[in-house]
């Protein structure tokens, strides 16, 4: 029955295919009443500004053929612009669910997650099938690995997890991650270097400027939304101990022992990037995490510009909580934990829900992830729920080897918390579920 999804509200070709047929209606009943006396009854009770029955009916004819072109004409050239795109663009997937993509995702709610790293990308794999209006604001303090050697010798803010998000928000999303993330051998100048990384600091050094180039990659390679850091300055970490200590970067506080006592951003108060304050202010939902507690949430919180329009946008407020905790930077923790020490730094209890998993970890797993230092988060929900916060709890890990976040589970989530609050963009309704479960499913596949 996937003839029926032709008859779903959204897909935005209805109205005019009704346009077209109307036109022609029009057309054929002006020239068959100019033309043939015995029809005179389509203009029966037509005033006679001539005085001349005969004339009166030609004049009343001519009108509506021409009032039949321009319906005709607009609903052809509105039909032409509605599958015009998706002709061109030659889809591998069913064509009603690309024009659903087109014409009905981009009506969806304004959605802006706030991270960085594997959590965010695996978060915007699943909202782009319920929303294409979703921005990714995202942590430039990585200084490890291929984005750590391109910033120092570039001057550029690390690409890496820009790369990985507009990767996961890509229509060809399959093939795109082949070649963003394909990594050249050892034996060279560029071994250890990403593809991706080095086509976006390509780009940024042709347009000029880092956000440009994001804005140019996201339109080559079709991406369902926006992608921007939170900042443009470079910026380094600074982690303060509870012994004392000082450890500088992001690479070194991963591996450090210990607990973190203060983050902070060197060199402080980094202005925000322009796109990534519109995008919270003017959004129905804003997310933050998953991701590093500190990291990657922080970070970004840490940009005076985003923590000021967190707080003060209108949008819903969501905080998903890692699953697992994370080794020199939340040992201990559980989701209050969590919760709490973001309010520390924010200064605010801004938070309306913290999305939760319920599901328990294998004892396999549990094993695996122990001998890395890694133990799960504990749910904490009557404490966070004393700090005037609403807990979501729902089952929401992969069946996979690895304990993370699994993109389908989450979006739908978030999904069902949009129809609960009623956010639902110009065209977010509740057959839009129905509709897109089946991308779901390929989304389940390509996870």
């Amino acid at each position: 029955m996937s003839w029926l999804k032709w008859l779903y509200p959204g897909i935005n070709i209805k109205r005019w295919i009704l346009l077209l047929v109307l036109g022609f209606i029009c057309v054929i009943a002006g020239i068959v009443g100019i033309l043939n006396d015995n029809f005179q009854y389509f203009f029966s009770g037509a005033p006679d500004y001539t005085g001349s029955s005969y004339l009166s009916r030609d004049l009343w004819g001519v009108v509506f053929v021409f009032a039949g072109i321009l319906l005709a004409f607009w609903g052809a050239k509105g039909l032409f612009l509605s599958l015009g795109s998706v002709f061109k663009e030659g889809y591998e997937q069913k064509f009603i669910d690309v024009l659903f993509a087109k014409n009905r995702l981009y009506n969806g709610a304004a959605v802006t997650v706030i991270g960085g790293g594997t959590g965010l990308s695996v978060l915007l794999r699943g909202m782009k099938q319920a929303t294409s209006n979703c921005t990714a604001v995202v942590a430039v303090s990585d200084d490890g690995g291929s984005s750590g050697r391109l910033r120092e010798e570039l001057g550029i803010i690390p690409p890496g997890d820009l790369r990985s998000c507009i990767t996961a928000l890509a229509d060809t999303e399959t093939l795109m991650a082949k070649l963003m993330q394909y990594r050249f051998p050892e034996g060279n100048s560029l071994s250890g270097h990403s593809f991706g990384n080095l086509f976006i600091a390509a780009m940024a050094d042709i347009v000029g400027d880092m956000e440009t180039g994001l804005n140019e990659i996201s339109k080559v390679l079709k991406v369902r939304g926006n992608v921007t850091p939170s900042t443009l300055e470079s910026v380094v970490i600074e982690a303060q101990m509870k012994d004392g200590s000082v450890v500088s970067g992001e690479s070194n506080i991963a591996c450090s022992v210990g607990k973190i006592s203060r983050l902070r951003l060197v060199p402080e108060n980094p202005a925000a990037t322009k796109s990534a304050v519109e995008a919270i202010m003017n959004s129905d939902m804003v997310v933050l995490g998953p991701g590093s507690l500190y990291s990657s949430i922080i970070t970004n919180l840490l940009v005076p510009e985003i923590k000021e329009a967190v707080i003060k946008t209108k949008a819903v407020k969501i905080y998903i909580c890692n699953v697992m905790t994370q080794p020199g930077e939340t040992d201990g923790y559980d989701a209050y934990d969590h919760v709490r020490t973001i309010y520390d730094y924010v200064g605010e209890r801004f938070l309306d829900f913290v999305v939760l998993n319920n599901r328990k970890v294998s004892d396999a797993q549990l094993g695996q992830y122990a001998a890395q230092g890694a133990y799960p988060v504990a749910n904490a929900t009557d404490k966070i729920r004393e700090l005037g916060t609403q807990v979501v709890e729902a089952n929401l890990i992969s069946r996979e080897n690895f304990v993370r976040h699994d993109p389908v589970q989450l979006a739908k989530t978030l999904i069902a918390l949009m129809y609960r609050l009623n956010i639902s963009g110009k065209g977010f309704k509740v057959l839009d579920y129905y509709f897109v479960k089946d991308s779901f499913k390929s989304t389940k596949k390509d996870a």
